[in-house]
């Protein structure tokens, strides 16, 4: 009897051996499950379970240490990347994208053949040939009544025949929560997925992607990504203040408005038919704030460190729990509120039948309030007047006043009128010692008269002002002081001369006056002579005609 059992239990194992054997879709796809993972996940719409057998003849597997990896791709090899726009709010679609990087000066054309690019060389120099896959001309789409035994995917299923199907020349493979899903496509592969069904927290997704290869197919790639399903609303917040110098490390100005910005991760738009409600409290003692806008101003008065805390309540229409055990109670149109305890769901019905479930967001910052600058205005511009004309090196002075701390720094950009053409950058420290005013005078060259665009910013570790304004430099006119002062000084200089050369002049020509009865002749030669020195000293000294003197056609004015 003995020996019976033991020859029964034989036939049962032999019986099981090719079940056993066969490949199935979790050994080609995960080895990271138990053999009851799929029994603890619900099914997803449009998946299969991956105890289902794998066609190893038509799509071989491949260890990935085999050395046929390296001749999976001619030319190189083949990278998938695998995105989601994970993390999803449970009840919602996550839709994951596997984009197809191929080796370099490869691309895949309009009818879904690889080619070689135009004008690009690889390592290799450029490929006389234009194809590195030319699926077209293969027979392996046949329309033979015996050529259609390799058009299905690995579990024997067959494949669409829409519009295009033949220009599909990859299959991609998706595995996740014990469940896969076969597709069909070209070099980019998109799959959505709703996660009504979908366990809470991180999921692994798979892929594994095969290219055609006449009768048969051939692995070329495999991914894998994270991604998480939350029973929370992903909510960020972005966070501005103007004159604020670093808006990444959550440290603000006192006495000015920090705009609160709400973004709510939501891709699929789950959330546009729900209510959402924003209630912040910005910890300093202000109060509660409710509001249904994803953007709030809050001024903090006070210097410290506060807590930010942000709470987002969204009402999502979905529909009626099963009917409580326990009796509603009658003095209530509502029904019963099931208790959500630390779970952030909350059912509620309204009085047209149609439910509701609380979803909630949160978020919070610490954020550290200091003293800055708070504006700064140009409330002068003068025009310097040098002692001597530098028409390439025109100086302004500007007067600048500020609110807030004294600056440590002040920088100015010189631009053309329309600001968009930087002609100059400039930045000069600030002594803090000054005094307690905000009070300086800015100095900057000007290398033309014209209109320029001046940015003015006053700055310290944590603020930075700015101001801009129009600068309007005029030319420098000849009458102007300092053009009159030097030409007065040549002028004066002139007219010294010519006194002394008048008096000697009188001085000789009293002279000669004693010799003019004796020797006429030789007196008028020596007055010749002296005017011709004279008009040559002249000449040295005051050069140019008096006429064309500026001094002679112009006032003086003051610029």
């Amino acid at each position: 009897m003995e020996c019976l059992y033991c020859f029964l239990g034989f036939l049962l194992l032999a019986a099981r051996l090719p079940l056993d054997a066969a490949k199935r879709f979790h050994d080609v796809l995960s080895n990271e499950r138990t053999s009851d993972y799929m029994r603890e996940h619900n099914q997803l719409a449009g998946w299969s379970s991956d105890e289902n057998e794998w066609n190893e003849k038509l799509y071989p597997v491949w260890k990935k240490e085999d050395p046929r990896w390296k001749n999976s791709w001619k030319g190189g090899h083949v990278q998938a990347i695998l995105t989601s726009d994970s993390p999803a709010l449970v009840g919602s679609t996550i839709t994951f994208v596997v984009d197809l990087v191929f080796p370099r000066c490869q691309e895949e054309d309009v009818s879904g053949n690889i080619v070689y690019e135009k004008n690009c060389r690889n390592d290799t120099g450029s490929s006389p040939d234009l194809y590195v896959y030319n699926w077209t001309e293969e027979d392996g789409w046949g329309n033979g009544p015996n050529q259609h035994h390799h058009h299905v995917y690995p579990d024997g299923r067959p494949f669409p025949h829409h519009p295009g199907w033949k220009r599909c020349n990859f299959v991609y493979v998706f595995h996740t929560l014990g469940q896969y899903l076969q597709k069909l496509g070209r070099g980019s592969a998109r799959v959505s997925i709703n996660t009504a069904n979908v366990t809470l927290g991180p999921q692994l997704m798979e892929v594994i992607v095969y290219r055609r290869h006449r009768h048969t197919y051939v692995p070329i790639a495999k991914v894998k990504d994270v991604y998480v399903v939350t029973d929370h609303v992903p909510v960020f917040v972005t966070m501005y203040q103007k004159n604020d110098r670093n808006l990444s490390d959550e440290t603000f100005l006192r006495d000015l408005p920090i705009m609160f910005n709400v973004l709510i991760h939501d891709p699929s738009h789950f959330l546009n038919e729900s209510a959402i409600y924003y209630k912040w409290n910005f910890g300093d003692n202000t109060g509660l704030f409710v509001s249904n806008n994803p953007t709030l101003n809050h001024t903090y008065v006070l210097n410290g460190t506060f807590s930010l805390n942000l709470t987002v309540q969204a009402a999502v229409p979905g529909p009626c729990p099963s009917p409580a055990p326990k009796p509603p109670k009658p003095t209530s149109p509502l029904c019963k509120c099931f208790p959500a305890g630390d779970s952030p769901l909350e059912l509620r019905k309204t009085p047209d039948e149609t439910c509701h479930i609380n979803r909630y967001g949160y978020f919070r910052a610490t954020l550290t309030i200091v003293d800055g600058i708070l504006e700064v205005n140009i409330i002068q511009m003068t025009d310097v007047l040098m002692p001597a004309p530098q028409p390439d090196n025109l100086l302004m002075d500007f007067v600048v006043t500020c609110q807030g701390i004294m600056p440590t720094e002040v920088c100015t950009v010189v631009s053309d009128p329309s600001c968009q053409i930087t002609y100059n950058t400039v930045c000069d420290p600030v002594d803090v010692n000054t005094g307690d005013s905000c009070f300086l005078t800015v100095r900057r060259a000007f290398r033309g008269s014209g209109t320029y665009c001046l940015n003015l910013t006053l700055g310290d570790d944590t603020s930075l002002a700015l101001t801009s304004t129009l600068v309007p430099v005029p030319a420098r006119d000849p009458a102007s002081p300092s053009s009159m002062a030097n030409g007065a000084l040549v002028s004066v200089g002139c007219l010294a001369i010519f006194v002394t050369v008048i008096t000697l002049l009188v001085y000789k020509k009293h002279k000669e006056y004693k010799y003019l009865i004796g020797n006429g002749t030789g007196i008028v030669v020596k007055g010749k002579g002296l005017n011709v020195f004279l008009n040559h000293a002249k000449a040295m000294f005051c050069p140019g005609n008096q006429e064309k003197d500026p001094l002679l056609k112009h006032q003086p004015e003051t610029v």
